[in-house]
């Protein structure tokens, strides 16, 4: 398979993911759901991992999934990421389900590919890895106890939560805690406060197992939200050159100036090279054939910046009418914002390139950057 390629059969399941989101999530179907109390339809979440298959596209057919690769879920990802598809996607699909297959399975996986139940990963991150001076949470005794400021689609059914019990990190999952939710920018997607105390837990795994399935998790995060960025924006571009094809401004099309067109080229270019990245990272670690933390890295940096900033002149393209709550504009900019600090920010991600590809280059000289 060619790089960037995308063949047939991923064609065809973009345009049902996207079909299907047109359908069964529209924006005011994402506006009702917003103020919900769950934040998401239990009916749609179990359409999406029984009827179309796409909670479990990258886990082996043996393991209950569909046999795929973390490209094809990146491509449901961009289409997700477009329609602002809300649920307990992030939480489930691109953090526990990946967790879980690095651990080689595990009884809980069958429901989250299904559908039937949600998860949540409840394990703090330094932009975007595994840091274990960050876990808190103790174990002991099948529990655990302590608290986690900050979780996405923290009021999943399961929480995977990494917990320290003496000198050893483990991961566990649990249906307890207290959730408390938070009040966020972007409505679309659930966060929560959850606190642990004495919580029945069940061990997954513990010590460098426990560490390489965070890892495995955080990159797969990483890169799937990369996928996300690139729909929400390409919505966003749509949206801006339908409107600047209709808007009339001295008895002509605002696309006409060429300040406009100057704006949606760049808007473009920007939206284009955030979609080879992104693929490039999850190409990286469908194949292993390069660095995946260092093509994660480069796809968050690009990504969350490209995101945000189209949003940003989609407001402006938009004038007046893009300031507007019934304007759906406001629901990317407020995703876009959350996202690009949700693994850690773009400067942050820079950082860590740059250590990756300068400070720790060989004594020959050969800097590590992606050979394909």
């Amino acid at each position: 398979m060619a790089e960037f390629v995308f063949t047939p059969e991923q064609q065809d399941l973009r345009a049902a993911v996207r079909k299907f989101c047109a359908d069964t999530v529209p924006e005011d179907i994402v506006r009702t759901l917003m103020d919900s109390p769950t934040g998401h339809s239990a009916e749609v979440w179990a359409r999406l991992g029984g009827e179309l298959g796409v909670l479990g596209l990258a886990v082996p057919e043996a393991l209950g999934g569909a046999g795929g690769g973390y490209v094809d879920q990146a491509a449901v990802f961009e289409e997700f990421g477009a329609a602002l598809v809300p649920g307990p996607v992030f939480g489930t699909v691109a953090l526990a389900i990946p967790a879980l297959l690095a651990l080689g399975g595990d009884e809980l996986l069958a429901d989250l590919v299904e559908g039937t139940r949600s998860a949540g990963f409840a394990v703090p991150d330094r932009t975007g890895r595994f840091d274990a001076a960050l876990i808190t949470v103790t174990a002991s005794g099948g529990a655990v106890t302590g608290a986690v400021a900050q979780v996405v689609d923290g009021g999943a059914d399961v929480l995977l939560v990494a917990a320290r019990d003496g000198d050893t990190i483990g991961l566990y999952a649990t249906g307890g805690g207290s959730r408390t939710p938070l009040s966020t920018l972007d409505q679309t997607r659930r966060q929560a406060a959850v606190r642990f105390d004495a919580t029945p837990a069940r061990l997954l795994a513990s010590g460098a197992d426990a560490e390489r399935a965070i890892t495995h998790a955080l990159h797969v995060g990483g890169a799937l939200l990369a996928a996300e960025q690139v729909g929400g924006a390409q919505r966003l571009i749509d949206a801006t050159v339908a409107y600047a094809k209709t808007r009339l401004q001295f008895g002509r099309p605002i696309g006409s100036f060429q300040a406009v067109k100057h704006t949606c080229a760049d808007m473009f270019v920007r939206v284009e090279h955030a979609r080879s990245v992104a693929y490039h990272a999850a190409w990286a670690l469908q194949e292993g054939t390069d660095d995946a933390d260092l093509a994660v890295s480069i796809a968050q940096a690009t990504c969350s910046e490209a995101f945000r900033s189209v949003a940003m002149d989609t407001v402006q393209m938009h004038g007046g009418i893009g300031f507007t709550w019934e304007h759906p504009t406001h629901l990317y900019l407020k995703r876009a914002v959350t996202d690009s600090v949700l693994l850690g920010s773009a400067a942050a991600h820079r950082e860590h390139i740059a250590a990756a590809v300068l400070d720790q280059a060989q004594a020959n000289g050969v800097l590590a950057v992606a050979a394909g």
